[in-house]
């Protein structure tokens, strides 16, 4: 017997206010126009004030737990991808914990900036495999408003704020790639490449929350060398090749890098969930949000092989494999 984490439910959340290129307009030397060339997002939200990463992470694990059909007594760990907590610490995931009123299970943060889903979903998969957890609940959420330089207009008009979360559970499989579930994982770090995406803040160095600095047509090269190598990598595990993949779900970062992507890897665009346009750059809450929306819209269904990939500050970078 082999033991698969099945997904069971997704959900998702976004801030009310929703903030059109445009807006960048009176403050910036942009246009509209420039940011939809150069990155294809059109908009994004932004969380209200006094509205936190775990107040976002709360409304999307409930709607996760919803379309499963569970309650979130049925969960025995959850884990939250962030690089913007409400506090240094204690966790997003206790505090998710209380707000929906779990008393039972443990919960805890993963840190790997864009690609922290990745490697939360790959973590609670672990987790699951060993008998660790029978169910988890998977979530991404980030706040990166908070963080913006609203002088730069290299980075500031990039990002959004929002939620999104799955339920993953144990089920029984045969061990062939026909099984539902995480078919296999793929997980990548680079610390030499720190200084082309960071915050220059934190606790032991200024003390502040700092502000994201990057190098984009840096960090624009590595990403689609690397999100295209470790897809196939993933895919490799299993004996598959972009062929085979129903749906990429990427992190949606930028129109062009998904788009060279897809086409290193030989799959079309009409096989990519693409949400980058509404909600701009989500972080580590990208891929749960576009796996909602995808399911939404109709796109995403039982059965259907779906690879997804990101990459992040770090760099840190990685893909899985998974039949929905």
């Amino acid at each position: 017997m082999t033991i698969r984490s099945v997904v069971r439910g997704v959900g998702h959340y976004l801030p009310e206010r929703v903030v059109e290129n445009t807006e960048f307009e009176k403050t910036l030397d942009t246009t509209d126009e420039w940011i939809r060339t150069r990155t294809g997002i059109e908009r994004r939200h932004f969380a209200a004030e006094g509205e936190t990463t775990s107040q976002l992470a709360i409304k999307a694990a409930q709607a996760a737990l919803e379309d499963a059909g569970m309650t979130v007594d049925q969960i025995d760990a959850i884990v939250v991808a962030t690089s913007t907590p409400d506090q240094t610490f204690p966790s997003v995931a206790t505090m998710v914990q209380a707000g929906l009123g779990s008393t039972t299970g443990f919960a805890y943060d993963v840190q790997a900036v864009c690609a922290g889903f990745i490697f939360a979903l790959s973590n609670a998969n672990g987790m699951i495999l060993s008998g660790q957890a029978e169910r988890v609940l998977v979530i991404g959420a980030e706040t990166f408003s908070r963080i913006m330089d609203w002088t730069d207009r290299g980075t500031c008009v990039l990002f959004g704020d929002g939620a999104g979360a799955l339920v993953l559970e144990a089920a029984e499989g045969t061990g062939s790639p026909s099984d539902r579930g995480i078919l296999a994982s793929d997980l990548h770090s680079d610390g030499r490449y720190k200084d082309l995406l960071y915050v220059d803040g934190g606790v032991s160095t200024t003390g502040s929350a700092g502000h994201l600095r990057m190098q984009g047509n840096a960090v624009f090269k590595h990403a689609v060398t690397k999100l295209s190598e470790t897809a196939h990598a993933a895919l490799e595990k299993v004996g598959m090749s972009g062929e085979n993949v129903d749906w990429i779900v990427p992190h949606q970062a930028n129109l062009r890098i998904i788009s060279a992507t897809a086409e290193r890897m030989q799959v079309p665009m009409d096989r990519v969930v693409v949400t980058v346009q509404d909600h701009g750059n989500t972080s580590a809450a990208s891929i749960p949000l576009a796996l909602s929306v995808g399911k939404q819209r109709g796109q995403i269904k039982e059965g259907q092989i779906v690879v997804t990939e990101a990459i992040g500050g770090g760099l840190a970078w990685g893909a899985v494999v998974l039949r929905w």
